[in-house]
Protein backbone atom coordinates (compact mmCIF):
# COMPACT_ATOMS: atom_id res chain seq x y z
CA UNK A 1 0.00 0.00 0.00
CA UNK A 2 1.45 3.20 -0.98
CA UNK A 3 1.92 6.31 1.37
CA UNK A 4 -1.02 7.84 -0.90
CA UNK A 5 -3.65 5.13 -0.32
CA UNK A 6 -3.72 5.33 3.75
CA UNK A 7 -4.08 9.47 4.02
CA UNK A 8 -7.63 10.35 5.15
CA UNK A 9 -8.67 13.08 4.86
CA UNK A 10 -8.86 16.23 3.05
CA UNK A 11 -10.48 17.44 -0.22
CA UNK A 12 -11.72 16.52 -3.61
CA UNK A 13 -8.59 19.23 -4.93
CA UNK A 14 -6.30 17.20 -2.92
CA UNK A 15 -7.32 13.55 -4.16
CA UNK A 16 -8.46 14.39 -7.90
CA UNK A 17 -6.05 15.73 -10.11
CA UNK A 18 -6.62 19.11 -11.48
CA UNK A 19 -8.01 19.33 -15.61
CA UNK A 20 -5.59 21.11 -17.59
CA UNK A 21 -8.30 21.90 -20.67
CA UNK A 22 -10.85 24.51 -21.33
CA UNK A 23 -13.76 24.91 -19.14
CA UNK A 24 -17.25 23.38 -21.26
CA UNK A 25 -20.16 25.76 -20.26
CA UNK A 26 -23.84 25.06 -20.74
CA UNK A 27 -26.46 27.07 -22.27
CA UNK A 28 -27.52 29.76 -19.98
CA UNK A 29 -28.36 33.48 -19.71
CA UNK A 30 -31.56 35.05 -21.27
CA UNK A 31 -34.76 36.03 -18.82
CA UNK A 32 -34.66 33.32 -16.03
CA UNK A 33 -35.73 32.90 -12.62
CA UNK A 34 -33.10 34.99 -11.69
CA UNK A 35 -33.56 38.42 -13.65
CA UNK A 36 -31.20 39.91 -15.62
CA UNK A 37 -30.10 43.22 -13.79
CA UNK A 38 -27.67 43.40 -11.21
CA UNK A 39 -29.96 44.06 -8.42
CA UNK A 40 -31.88 41.13 -8.81
CA UNK A 41 -29.61 38.56 -9.22
CA UNK A 42 -27.97 40.42 -5.85
CA UNK A 43 -31.61 39.51 -4.52
CA UNK A 44 -31.70 35.78 -5.69
CA UNK A 45 -28.17 35.41 -4.12
CA UNK A 46 -29.18 36.52 -0.89
CA UNK A 47 -32.27 34.37 -0.94
CA UNK A 48 -30.65 31.24 -2.11
CA UNK A 49 -27.59 32.14 0.91
CA UNK A 50 -30.44 32.68 3.56
CA UNK A 51 -32.45 30.05 5.87
CA UNK A 52 -35.10 28.34 3.90
CA UNK A 53 -38.40 27.86 5.89
CA UNK A 54 -41.10 25.66 4.48
CA UNK A 55 -42.37 26.17 1.32
CA UNK A 56 -45.94 28.02 0.76
CA UNK A 57 -48.53 25.86 0.03
CA UNK A 58 -49.00 27.22 -3.24
CA UNK A 59 -45.53 25.69 -4.36
CA UNK A 60 -45.87 22.46 -3.29
CA UNK A 61 -46.61 19.49 -5.47
CA UNK A 62 -49.80 18.06 -5.54
CA UNK A 63 -48.88 13.96 -4.98
CA UNK A 64 -46.10 12.36 -5.16
CA UNK A 65 -44.17 11.43 -8.78
CA UNK A 66 -42.83 8.01 -8.86
CA UNK A 67 -40.90 6.09 -11.74
CA UNK A 68 -40.96 2.45 -12.45
CA UNK A 69 -41.31 -0.10 -14.01
CA UNK A 70 -44.81 -0.08 -16.28
CA UNK A 71 -43.01 3.33 -17.63
CA UNK A 72 -40.02 1.05 -19.39
CA UNK A 73 -42.80 -0.56 -21.60
CA UNK A 74 -42.14 -0.20 -25.34
CA UNK A 75 -38.33 1.13 -24.69
CA UNK A 76 -35.06 -0.54 -25.74
CA UNK A 77 -32.96 -0.95 -23.08
CA UNK A 78 -29.91 0.33 -25.11
CA UNK A 79 -31.41 3.63 -26.09
CA UNK A 80 -30.00 6.73 -24.23
CA UNK A 81 -31.90 9.75 -26.66
CA UNK A 82 -32.51 12.43 -25.04
CA UNK A 83 -36.40 13.31 -23.91
CA UNK A 84 -37.94 15.17 -26.20
CA UNK A 85 -41.85 15.55 -26.29
CA UNK A 86 -44.30 17.15 -28.39
CA UNK A 87 -46.60 20.09 -26.37
CA UNK A 88 -49.02 22.44 -27.86
CA UNK A 89 -47.09 26.02 -28.05
CA UNK A 90 -49.47 28.29 -28.81
CA UNK A 91 -52.28 26.90 -31.03
CA UNK A 92 -49.07 24.18 -32.27
CA UNK A 93 -48.49 20.84 -31.81
CA UNK A 94 -44.35 21.00 -31.95
CA UNK A 95 -42.84 17.96 -32.06
CA UNK A 96 -39.22 17.52 -30.73
CA UNK A 97 -39.09 19.76 -28.24
CA UNK A 98 -36.10 18.81 -26.14
CA UNK A 99 -36.85 19.11 -22.22
CA UNK A 100 -32.93 20.11 -21.10
CA UNK A 101 -32.51 20.40 -17.27
CA UNK A 102 -29.13 22.38 -17.21
CA UNK A 103 -30.66 25.20 -19.92
CA UNK A 104 -31.87 28.32 -17.78
CA UNK A 105 -33.98 29.55 -20.91
CA UNK A 106 -36.77 28.66 -23.04
CA UNK A 107 -35.90 28.69 -26.68
CA UNK A 108 -37.80 28.79 -30.09
CA UNK A 109 -35.69 28.51 -33.04
CA UNK A 110 -36.46 30.96 -36.43
CA UNK A 111 -37.89 28.35 -38.73
CA UNK A 112 -40.49 27.17 -36.13
CA UNK A 113 -41.05 30.56 -34.87
CA UNK A 114 -42.29 31.08 -38.84
CA UNK A 115 -44.08 28.00 -39.03
CA UNK A 116 -46.29 28.76 -36.46
CA UNK A 117 -47.40 31.42 -38.21
CA UNK A 118 -45.44 34.53 -35.80
CA UNK A 119 -43.56 37.22 -37.09
CA UNK A 120 -41.05 39.62 -36.74
CA UNK A 121 -43.01 42.34 -35.96
CA UNK A 122 -44.53 40.34 -32.84
CA UNK A 123 -41.45 39.61 -30.98
CA UNK A 124 -40.49 41.72 -27.99
CA UNK A 125 -37.01 43.65 -27.86
CA UNK A 126 -34.74 41.03 -25.94
CA UNK A 127 -31.17 42.58 -24.49
CA UNK A 128 -30.28 39.39 -22.58
CA UNK A 129 -27.84 37.06 -24.80
CA UNK A 130 -27.74 34.00 -25.03
CA UNK A 131 -24.73 31.57 -23.86
CA UNK A 132 -23.78 28.04 -25.00
CA UNK A 133 -21.31 25.61 -24.95
CA UNK A 134 -17.93 26.47 -24.45
CA UNK A 135 -19.52 30.34 -23.40
CA UNK A 136 -20.21 30.85 -27.04
CA UNK A 137 -22.56 33.55 -27.14
CA UNK A 138 -25.47 33.76 -29.55
CA UNK A 139 -27.90 36.96 -30.13
CA UNK A 140 -31.38 36.91 -28.99
CA UNK A 141 -33.91 37.81 -32.12
CA UNK A 142 -36.46 38.86 -29.90
CA UNK A 143 -39.14 37.63 -27.33
CA UNK A 144 -42.72 35.97 -27.15
CA UNK A 145 -45.02 35.10 -24.84
CA UNK A 146 -47.16 31.59 -25.25
CA UNK A 147 -48.89 29.10 -23.54
CA UNK A 148 -47.48 26.11 -23.61
CA UNK A 149 -49.47 22.71 -22.63
CA UNK A 150 -48.21 19.54 -21.49
CA UNK A 151 -49.68 16.22 -21.22
CA UNK A 152 -53.66 14.76 -22.81
CA UNK A 153 -56.69 15.21 -20.80
CA UNK A 154 -57.81 14.96 -18.75
CA UNK A 155 -54.40 15.17 -17.00
CA UNK A 156 -53.22 18.02 -18.20
CA UNK A 157 -51.13 21.38 -17.35
CA UNK A 158 -50.82 24.76 -19.57
CA UNK A 159 -48.20 27.84 -18.41
CA UNK A 160 -47.34 30.69 -20.33
CA UNK A 161 -43.89 30.97 -21.10
CA UNK A 162 -41.32 33.33 -22.50
CA UNK A 163 -39.11 32.16 -25.17
CA UNK A 164 -36.08 33.72 -26.49
CA UNK A 165 -35.97 33.21 -30.04
CA UNK A 166 -32.16 32.36 -31.22
CA UNK A 167 -30.72 31.81 -34.56
CA UNK A 168 -29.04 28.74 -34.11
CA UNK A 169 -28.43 25.21 -36.14
CA UNK A 170 -30.20 22.70 -34.14
CA UNK A 171 -32.01 19.25 -35.24
CA UNK A 172 -34.97 20.32 -32.55
CA UNK A 173 -37.60 22.94 -33.17
CA UNK A 174 -37.89 24.09 -29.50
CA UNK A 175 -36.00 23.69 -25.88
CA UNK A 176 -37.58 23.98 -22.83
CA UNK A 177 -34.82 25.13 -19.68
CA UNK A 178 -35.17 23.82 -16.42
CA UNK A 179 -37.16 27.45 -15.00
CA UNK A 180 -40.08 26.79 -17.21
CA UNK A 181 -39.90 22.36 -16.15
CA UNK A 182 -40.26 24.12 -12.42
CA UNK A 183 -42.78 25.98 -13.50
CA UNK A 184 -44.91 22.87 -14.15
CA UNK A 185 -43.60 21.12 -10.97
CA UNK A 186 -42.60 18.55 -13.63
CA UNK A 187 -39.68 15.57 -13.37
CA UNK A 188 -38.21 14.35 -15.86
CA UNK A 189 -36.36 10.38 -16.17
CA UNK A 190 -34.55 10.23 -19.34
CA UNK A 191 -33.95 6.53 -18.21
CA UNK A 192 -37.66 5.93 -18.51
CA UNK A 193 -37.94 8.46 -21.49
CA UNK A 194 -40.98 10.33 -18.96
CA UNK A 195 -41.41 13.81 -18.23
CA UNK A 196 -44.43 13.60 -14.97
CA UNK A 197 -46.13 16.52 -13.74
CA UNK A 198 -48.65 16.90 -11.36
CA UNK A 199 -52.73 17.65 -12.03
CA UNK A 200 -55.38 18.12 -10.74
CA UNK A 201 -56.54 15.43 -12.00
CA UNK A 202 -53.64 13.27 -11.44
CA UNK A 203 -50.52 12.44 -12.93
CA UNK A 204 -49.73 13.92 -16.42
Amino acid sequence: MTEEMTIEGGNDRDRNPQPRGPVINMISGGHTAVGTTRNSRKAYAREVMGIVGEPSKRSKSLMTLEFGDPDLEGLKFSQDDPLVITPVIGNCHVMRVLMDNGDSVDILFPDTFIRMGYNVSQLTPSDAPIFGFNHMKYKVEGAIQLPVTIGEEPSEATQMLKFQVVKAATTYNAIMGRTRIHAFKAITSTYHMVLKFSTRNGVG
